[in-house]
């Protein structure tokens, strides 16, 4: 049976999908190699002395790993000159990324997580690039400004995911449903490998930290301690799995079912509303797992429906299952 590449995949469904035009396939083009050259390096990171700590801090304040740093840099470097974007905005830095004056430039945004889990680099456990792509709100004429990137994540035009593990896949949407490619060394491709990914509407298996039980409200508790009854109104036990890279816990939820839960905790004085970040993390997941049937909330309100305020802002968040996700929301709601 003939594989279809991403690129095929892209240009055959152009008519179902409008925002498939020829410099959105140049920046996915980028994105793609991107991921590639990632791949490579992370396959041998233990070989080529890039694992481990550069010995700087991003401005989420925390410790910067070198693979870290070279996925930021390829992605930079590849997107400010691909033509097609006039900005950029990454988890590792503190400001908007603008194209330099030099390169041609275009009207889609890119925000990205350049390897999400990182802190599991050295522990050889799954990561990945997490990306969100935008339309500029402003005439073209002029360079982007954060009012450009600071939309809801309703109005983004595409999302997903490269995750790095057993094997390599990329996992996209451009609002007409998900579909998932794995990366086949032997040519060099993402093939389609998952077409037309849909989340079971309940899951069997809830992902949280639990370590952090003692800094979560009670609410947040009693949602945790459902999951866990064999006599909640769903009948079931729920499996705990947590891995501990977003990227790697959410991908398995959207394939077998499930909820990940991140809440506001009171462990960390500067993130009183929870860890992960709106813009580069939250979003485009909640994008993907909407589109594949599931569904994303800060607790209360649709992740999609939130209007950042800044680039770095950060979110709790309840994502996976529709059912499994209406059920927290239910319980958080009831205190």
């Amino acid at each position: 049976m003939p594989q279809i590449t991403v690129i095929e995949h892209l240009l055959f469904h152009q008519k179902e999908s409008p925002m498939a035009t020829g410099r959105f396939t140049r920046l996915l083009s980028e994105m793609i190699l991107s991921g590639k050259i990632i791949n490579q390096e992370v396959n041998k990171a233990g070989l080529v002395e890039i694992l481990g700590l550069t010995g700087e801090t991003n401005i989420q304040g925390e410790k910067v790993r070198k693979l870290d740093e070279f996925a930021n840099q390829v992605l930079v470097h590849r997107l400010q000159r691909a033509g097609v974007l006039c900005a950029l905005a990454s988890e590792e830095n503190a400001d908007l990324i603008h194209i330099p004056a030099d390169c041609p430039q275009g009207d889609y945004i890119l925000i990205f997580d350049p390897l999400d889990g990182s802190s599991n680099i050295d522990a050889n456990v799954s990561i990945g690039t997490i990306f969100s792509i935008f339309r500029r709100t402003s005439a073209c004429e002029e360079p982007a400004t954060m009012a450009d990137v600071l939309q809801k994540g309703a109005q983004q035009v595409a999302a997903g995911y490269i995750i790095y593990g057993s094997s390599t896949m990329l996992v996209y949407t451009t609002g007409k449903g998900v579909h998932g490619f794995t990366l086949d060394p032997s040519v060099g491709e993402f093939l389609l490998s998952h077409p037309d990914i849909q989340i079971p509407e309940r899951g069997k298996i809830y992902s949280a930290n639990e370590g952090y039980r003692h800094y979560w409200d009670q609410p947040t508790r009693k949602a945790i301690d459902y999951f866990k009854d064999p006599d909640n109104d769903s009948k079931r036990v729920y499996r705990s799995r947590y891995i501990g890279s977003l990227v790697a816990d959410f991908h398995r939820n959207l394939l077998y079912g499930g909820v990940f839960l991140y809440p506001a905790d009171t462990k960390d004085s500067n993130h009183p509303h929870g860890k992960l970040r709106l813009m580069c993390e939250a979003n485009p997941l909640a994008m993907v797992v909407e589109q594949a049937g599931g569904m994303a909330t800060d607790g209360i309100n649709r992740i999609l429906d939130i209007q950042p305020t800044e680039l770095h802002q950060r979110v709790p968040l309840v994502i996976g299952s529709k059912l499994d996700v209406l059920k927290v929301r239910e319980l958080l709601q009831a205190g």
